[in-house]
């Protein structure tokens, strides 16, 4: 059974730089749609990007395009997403997600987790 797990998550001034990790287990993410979430207080989960696995095609939201960049290493078995010029809108829980039934356009236009495997999520916080 595939889990997920996400790391590097925490504060960081606006205009700052993180990066999230998802590591993978139990299964392999060969043709996966794979992808990062984040979900504000009161608010839907939002795809903020997503790939799929076998091409590294990639979709990311108005929002950070520019900023946010998707990838995953050879093995295929961690997800990255590199988060640069960080703004207060990115505040939120950031989730890793992976899916085989939808594609990542798709996948990333969901507003709701009934889809895939999520990890537990990391929280993200921008402030000065």
């Amino acid at each position: 059974q595939l889990q997920l797990m996400e790391s590097g998550g925490g504060l960081v001034q606006p205009g700052g730089s993180l990066r999230l990790s998802c590591a993978a287990s139990g299964y392999t993410l060969d043709y996966h749609a794979i992808g990062w979430f984040r979900q504000a207080p009161g608010k839907e989960p939002e795809g903020v990007s997503c790939m799929w696995s076998e091409d590294g095609s990639s979709y990311y939201t108005d929002s950070v395009k520019g900023r946010f960049t998707i990838s995953v290493n050879n093995a295929k078995n961690t997800v990255y997403l590199q988060m640069n010029d960080r703004n207060v809108g990115d505040t939120g829980v950031y989730y890793c997600v992976a899916v085989q039934e939808l594609t990542n356009q798709v996948m990333c236009s969901r507003r709701d987790r009934r889809f895939g495997t999520w990890g537990q999520g990391t929280q993200v916080t921008v402030s000065s």
